[in-house]
């Protein structure tokens, strides 16, 4: 499709791990692909029969989780629906290609789809994976096509950073990112892990002393990186994130963020399972990613 092809439909694709509902999906005119997830011995998709609180209670049960990329058949199938319901191309927006093999998988399966199938590596997840799609719509508003589509996210896909404040760095332990030692001597100094997830890998960004002093150190973060992003003459998008399990924390750590950026649209989703499982409940995030323009 050339830009501008107004007669061509591109439809925009993506996995659960960008945190949008099904029903917002409908509303968006865009396709999720429900991210696997196996609790226990028993399989679910996210999104469709485990919702966010159900799996918060999972975790804090101990049960035995993890996730995966989608399956190829459940992929392919998504796909065909797309194409057969009225729309020529699609372009996929899967999560980060560091995070996941999905969107190696991706890429291998679009060859069955030739000039009709872009698979694009926005280097995203949770509320930045959100801003790509939403970059994503903006740009087939603008007549472009899922070639060109491709092209723009991957340019701007570094543009982008999430940080994450982790509550119980027990999960961290149980995940291996750290060992029982640091865990235990973590445990008893109050220590509060803030990560970094940027383009290709979650990072440690600091340790922090207690949970406000974290949450502190988290806005200043997310401040600084929204001001350099504009410094640089870009406009930004700012998301929130988390995995309350108690909906005041939910409404306070909303509250700071929008005496923090009091003239930014801010939207709420909760951490995805693919994060939720490595820090566990109560976790809270943001992340600010650069708005595409014409």
């Amino acid at each position: 499709m050339t830009e501008g092809d107004i007669s061509v439909k591109t439809a925009i694709v993506t996995d659960s791990n960008c945190g949008i509902s099904k029903e917002e999906a409908a509303d968006l005119n865009i396709f999720i692909i429900p991210m696997p997830v196996y609790i226990q011995n028993d399989f679910y998709y996210e999104g469709i029969d485990l919702h966010p609180e159900s799996f918060l209670i999972h975790l804090k049960g101990n049960q035995e989780v993890h996730t995966s990329q989608p399956a190829p058949a459940d992929l392919m199938s998504m796909w065909e629906k797309v194409l057969s319901s009225g729309f020529d191309e699609l372009v996929y927006i899967p999560m980060s290609s560091g995070l996941s093999g999905s969107f190696h998988t991706a890429c291998q399966m679009a060859m069955e789809f030739p000039e009709r199938v872009y698979v694009a590596d926005a280097r995203r997840i949770s509320v930045t994976q959100r801003h790509a799609v939403q970059d994503a719509l903006w740009l087939t508003g603008q007549g472009m096509g899922a070639s060109a589509i491709k092209e723009r996210l991957e340019r701007n896909s570094l543009n982008s950073i999430v940080f994450v404040g982790v509550d119980d760095i027990d999960y961290l332990k149980q995940g291996g990112r750290i060992t029982s030692a640091a865990a235990a001597m973590a445990s008893v100094l109050n220590i509060k892990p803030l990560l970094v997830i940027g383009g290709n890998k979650i990072d440690a960004y600091e340790k922090v002393r207690g949970q406000k002093c974290c949450e502190k150190r988290l806005l200043r973060a997310i401040q600084e990186k929204a001001a350099q992003f504009k410094r640089q003459g870009h406009d930004i998008r700012i998301g929130i994130a988390g995995s309350f399990t108690d909906k005041d924390d939910l409404a306070y750590w909303y509250a700071q963020a929008k005496e923090m950026f009091p003239d930014e649209e801010l939207i709420y989703d909760p951490l995805t399972c693919s994060i939720s499982s490595h820090v566990g409940p109560n976790s809270f995030g943001m992340g600010v990613s650069v708005k595409i323009k014409a």
